[in-house]
């Protein structure tokens, strides 16, 4: 064991966590009407809760188990059978390697929220999110992390894909996932509102831009130069693509927003994930410049011209980013086309056939969207019972 090692990667695993709780939810809870915060809050943080449980029994067996084939891990680390405080992964102990992938467990499924706020059943999120987690992350996760069919020696020979910290595992699915969802789920009765506290957008992304060092500096799983560059890498890629939205905002509707630099912020962020252990500083402020503009196109794109209202525009940022990214990956060089393409095809068939299935299964056996009444009325009260604001208090 290596104590610098050990060291970083709790801390890692601390700032990843504070990704989901709270940075993601004040994010979302922001962007969305006063009478559905509390909602949004609800999902993000039953969803950490779950995904941690989930992740200890099975998850984090299917993703890293060591009895399995390509395709899964196996089952033979369920519920951390055979690991102690003494057991080791690498220069970690296994149990910290174990918690800190519970981390990306637990926000893959939380980045999916954005898509179906303010209309989706609450048993449905939980019931989704489970499955989802088990079916889809885990087992793309071994594909690429663990040691699957897609990473070294696989079916790409003996260099297969690159994915730093997730643009595939993370970002793909999740926004192909979210993008799913919203097409099922249809738009919102009311239609599009302004979010309805911009300073809470603002303050979640702040906290997720700084929860990010952990996420793409930690899965160097070392404390060393590695580690550095990737923290530095995606600081430069986030700070770009900020200025490039906000830059371009200006250019086609005459002001740059809050609301838009800071999801510029989250592009950036996203599409240097996949990215940051393989390029340096040169190739950060292209990534970031290109992910400001190309991911508010895609905003564009998704809500205007094919009316999908993946509400918090998941798959437009967190889709395109990741999928972006991991292009880059090969365009500078850094890994092969035929890898970096060929998985993101497979992940994303994947992707799409099995949450198309889980969609089906779970809205079989609980409702997919709430009634009229409970949508217009808002999600806080109607099925949580409470209030995100009390004026009169």
């Amino acid at each position: 064991m290596n104590g610098a090692d050990t060291a970083w990667i709790i801390v890692a695993t601390a700032l990843v966590l504070f990704m989901t709780l709270p940075g993601l939810a004040l994010f979302y809870g922001g962007l969305v009407r006063a009478r559905n915060v509390l909602s949004v809050f609800m999902h993000c943080y039953a969803i950490a809760c779950l995904m941690s449980i989930l992740w200890l029994a099975l998850g984090y067996s299917i993703a890293f188990g060591g009895s399995g084939n390509a395709f899964w891990g196996g089952l033979d680390k369920m519920f951390l059978s055979g690991i102690d405080a003494d057991t080791l992964s690498g220069s970690i102990p296994e149990v910290l390697f174990f918690a800190f992938q519970m981390t990306f467990a637990i926000i893959t499924p939380a980045l999916i929220v954005g898509a179906y706020v303010e209309r989706i059943g609450f048993g449905f999120v939980l019931l989704f999110s489970a499955l989802w987690m088990l079916l889809c992350y885990a087992p793309v996760t071994h594909w690429i992390w663990g040691g699957g069919f897609l990473s070294d020696g696989g079916i790409f020979g003996e260099t297969g894909v690159r994915d730093f910290a997730g643009g595939i595992v993370v970002h793909e699915t999740a926004g192909l996932a979210a993008l799913i969802l919203a097409i099922f789920l249809g738009a919102r009765r009311e239609g599009t509102k302004p979010p309805h506290n911009p300073g809470m957008v603002m303050i979640g992304a702040a906290m997720l831009w700084v929860g990010w060092f952990g996420f793409n500096g930690g899965s160097q799983l070392a404390a060393d130069g590695g580690a550095a560059m990737a923290l530095t890498v995606t600081h430069i890629s986030a700070a770009t693509a900020s200025l490039t939205w906000a830059l371009w905002e200006r250019i086609k509707f005459g002001r740059a927003s809050l609301v838009g630099i800071v999801t510029g912020t989250i592009a950036g962020l996203a599409s240097i994930t996949p990215a940051s252990g393989f390029v340096g500083p040169i190739e950060a402020l292209i990534i970031g410049a290109v992910a400001g503009v190309l991911c508010q196109e895609m905003v564009n794109l998704i809500r205007n011209s094919l009316k999908i209202d993946d509400t918090l525009d998941v798959f437009a940022v967190h889709g395109v980013g990741g999928i972006f990214g991991t292009i880059m990956i090969a365009l500078f060089g850094a890994g092969s086309w035929a890898a970096q393409l060929g998985s993101l095809a497979i992940v994303g068939v994947f992707t799409t056939v099995v949450t198309i299935v889980l969609i089906y299964v779970c809205k079989a056996i609980t409702p997919l969207r709430v009634d009229q009444d409970t949508e217009v009325q808002g999600l806080d009260i109607t099925v949580h019972g409470e209030r995100a604001y009390h004026f009169d208090s």
